[in-house]
């Protein structure tokens, strides 16, 4: 197991603003991407503004004068800007595998995610700080499905730290008051380059776990479109499942893939996971 541990370190090692009007004196400073009503999209920033135009500098140091009415929409550019290309940040940022970071979905974000095949899963954000999420089983002729919801709140919405509380409850065939987890989960750092550690108790109708689930893991992004990841789950005393793996990404769309290592199993069991952001 320290051996593990050793590998998987090195992986613990969008915001977005729309305006309704160009002020030189709030974006001069700022990077933006403009786009334009023939399809173009700029990157730069003001350097100077009219009553009816703006003079728009490039990455390049190309300027020209661009029509307010020509612009349809712009933003403020919060993601990395390489060598004149935008590093978008990660669209799934709120979840590692299938644990959730501290991190919210903003009012209006959601996504729709599928873990394993079998296990759909969509999360809207209703406010900037609450994230309702939930899906039901897919299991080909079983009589019963596994239904699960799983709300969030996040109480510290930070550049850096993230800090949020929720619950992952789920109706069981077998446990006829449902059972799932509480838990509290705080995550360290930037899109690129995080820590998560989380703690909950697990519970099954009315009786709880006398011992806490403990979860960690990390995310270090190596190129544009690649991440790595680990989550680990651990009972202390009981067992352990460690995890690592790879995330591929868009602008909207996300797919992990990455291997389970239980403790008490010799055995990797395949990860596959897929999500798209709207």
């Amino acid at each position: 197991m320290k051996k593990l541990l050793f590998l998987l370190m090195p992986l613990f090692i969008q915001a977005q603003v729309n305006t309704d009007s160009l002020s030189v004196d709030s974006l001069q400073a700022e990077i933006l991407e403009i786009e334009l009503k023939d399809g173009s999209v700029l990157i730069g920033k003001i350097v100077s503004e009219e009553s009816d135009f703006i003079i728009f500098e490039t990455g390049s140091g190309i300027k020209s004068q661009i029509p307010k009415a020509e612009i349809i929409k712009q933003r403020v550019i919060t993601d990395k800007l390489i060598e004149g290309k935008i590093w978008d940040s990660d669209p799934n940022k709120t979840r590692l595998f299938f644990a959730p970071t501290g991190r919210a979905l903003d009012k209006g974000e959601g996504y729709f995610a599928i873990y394993e095949l079998f296990f759909p899963f969509i999360a809207v954000g209703i406010t900037d700080n609450f994230t309702l999420s939930g899906g039901m089983s897919l299991f080909p002729g079983a009589d019963e499905q596994l239904l699960y919801i799983a709300p969030k709140y996040t109480f510290l919405k930070g550049k850096n730290v993230n800090l949020s509380a929720g619950v992952l409850y789920m109706r069981l065939p077998e446990v006829s008051d449902g059972a799932g987890i509480a838990y509290g989960v705080g995550t360290f750092g930037t899109s690129d380059k995080a820590f998560t550690f989380g703690a909950g108790l697990a519970f099954a109708g009315d009786e709880i776990a006398d011992k806490p689930v403990l979860t960690f893991g990390g995310e270090y992004r190596t190129a544009q479109f690649l991440k790595l990841l680990s989550e680990n789950w651990v009972i202390p005393g009981e067992g352990a499942l460690f995890s690592f793996g790879l995330r591929f990404f868009g602008k909207k769309l996300a797919g992990d893939f990455g291997f389970m290592i239980p403790t008490e199993e010799d055995v990797f069991i395949p990860w596959l996971g897929f999500a798209y952001n709207f």
